[in-house]
């Protein structure tokens, strides 16, 4: 039954990774395939804490999943300002902002 749960997490971090891999240029959907990533690890956590019968996997999953909440907050922050200044979310117009 834990390898059910293992092949979710497997195929939603494959997902992520697809996203990544093949949008490069939209800012919004990188980050939510960031977020798919860290949901997809975070799943298989779960899934191998409770196979395992410990606890500390999912106390470490509380610690992924803050993390990754102030992550794409912080950067849907820096998107809304981009936008907001160029009025574009492309990550090619991101080489403006390195200096």
């Amino acid at each position: 039954m834990a390898s059910f749960y293992i092949s979710v997490g497997i195929a939603i971090f494959s997902l992520g990774l697809f996203g990544i891999i093949i949008n490069k240029k939209n800012i919004l959907l990188i980050i939510i395939s960031i977020e798919l990533l860290l949901l997809g690890v975070t799943f298989s956590l779960v899934a191998y804490s409770v196979f395992l019968d410990d606890i500390v996997g999912q106390f470490f999953v509380l610690l992924i999943l803050t993390v990754a909440a102030a992550e794409s907050s912080i950067g849907l922050s820096i998107l809304v300002v981009h936008y907001r200044i160029h009025k574009c979310i492309l990550s090619e117009r991101y080489n403006v902002m390195l200096g």
